[in-house]
């Protein structure tokens, strides 16, 4: 396989095995690391029919893009992704989220993983997007890219277009004539654009939202949020809209 990719870190190496969106062809562990953690991930591997390699340390610093590994990678093949219909099964009110335009990769993951934490049903991206750099969306997202449902749409004018079809409210985040996103009812099945912060969603979208949202702010400020921040105030503000302020499992 020629899209061979590396994962670092055992959280993310186990979300990529819990995900079962990607293969794996094995797990090296560095040579002289065991620890209870070690341990629950070489059965998971094994469990699972995955290989595992003891390696020296010079193995992992060879293949590792950081140095945050823990002495832990897997070698994965291409993320797997799902059709759009399949991000709606399963939910009687779906809510997804397309993210569009963030231009670093560890920015994608840290909103993927508000996305993920908050209970979003499922995620859009376009062919190219940051889940090619396998390494850093997966740590920064806590491996949430590696479990959160994920499909591919060409442009978010047709990911938008195939969901009003299906009964969803087409959203997106915007700066003029916009409502609070406090203000609005985003109970109801919900599919949401969220922009990047510099080049923002196209006027040909906006024009056919059928609701605009934005963050109001605590005093004046001219500049817009990260879209790591940004997103996940919205995501954190519709799961509160769809199951009550009172969070089952707090942080």
């Amino acid at each position: 396989m020629s899209e061979w990719a590396w994962l670092e870190g055992r959280i993310s190496v186990e979300a990529a095995i819990s995900g079962q969106n990607r293969s794996i062809d094995a797990v090296y562990i560095r040579r002289g690391k065991w620890d209870r953690y070690t341990k629950r991930l070489l059965q998971t591997a094994e469990k699972a029919g995955i290989r595992v390699e003891i390696v020296d340390e010079a193995f992992i610093v060879e293949h590792a893009a950081g140095k945050s590994h823990g002495g832990l990678l897997a070698r994965a093949g291409p993320r797997r992704f799902v059709s759009l219909e399949a991000l709606l099964e399963g939910s009687g009110n779906p809510l997804v989220v397309m993210l569009d335009g963030i231009e670093d990769p560890f920015n994608f993951g840290q909103a993927v993983r508000a996305l993920y934490a908050a209970g979003i049903s499922g995620l859009v991206v376009r062919p190219r997007n940051w889940l090619t750099a396998t390494a850093v969306v997966a740590r920064s997202s806590a491996g949430a890219t590696e479990l959160m449902p994920t499909a591919v749409a060409e442009s978010a004018l047709e990911a938008a277009a195939f969901f009003r079809e299906r009964g969803l409210m087409v959203a997106c985040t915007a700066k003029e004539k916009a409502l609070s996103l406090y203000e609005a009812d985003l109970s109801r099945p919900l599919f949401l654009l969220i922009g990047g912060e510099k080049r923002g969603i196209t006027r040909s979208f906006l024009d056919q939202a059928d609701i605009r949202l934005s963050i109001p702010y605590g005093r004046s400020f001219k500049y817009s949020l990260g879209a790591a921040a940004s997103t996940a105030v919205f995501a954190f503000e519709l799961s509160r809209q769809r199951r009550g302020a009172d969070s089952p499992n707090p942080a």
